[in-house]
């Protein structure tokens, strides 16, 4: 890169300096200040600005691109196969309990506010209505003992 005189940096974000009148006596002034109530405008104002920045990273950390959101959704899929299989497991036993089932349809809540996917809100109403039968064989099962 070539560099072939001067710019004109200087102009862009200084101060221009007041034109004096001929008599070199200006009317205008400075207004005085204290110096608290300068430090508190000083202050006051870069507060903003760091409280604007860090909440910006905040924003940015949060959004997460698609590795991530794929990395959630495969976390969140796996405790539900895991309380699944916890369930699978007790029914065979014949050992199930409320507390599971309320366990794995809490988890299918949580997935469902999580998808948009359409095949996905299939199997998961599958899951919640086979939940919800287990409840009601369990709560007839508590009745007629």
């Amino acid at each position: 890169m070539k560099v072939t005189g001067s710019s004109s940096a200087g102009s862009l974000g200084g101060a221009k300096s007041a034109a004096r009148p001929a008599g070199g006596q200006g009317s205008f002034a400075l207004p005085t200040t204290t110096g608290a109530g300068a430090a508190t405008d000083v202050a006051r104002s870069m507060g903003v600005g760091g409280v604007s920045s860090v909440d910006a990273l905040i924003a940015l950390q949060d959004v997460g691109g698609p590795l991530e959101r794929r990395r959630r959704a495969m976390g969140r899929a796996g405790r539900i196969l895991d309380v699944l299989d916890e369930v699978k497991l007790a029914l065979i036993d014949g050992e199930v309990s409320r507390r599971d089932l309320d366990r794995l349809m809490r988890a299918v809540r949580e997935e469902r506010m999580a998808t948009d996917d359409s095949a996905l809100e299939g199997v998961l109403n599958e899951i919640e209505t086979r939940a919800a039968v287990e409840l009601a064989k369990l709560e007839q099962a508590r009745v007629a003992a």
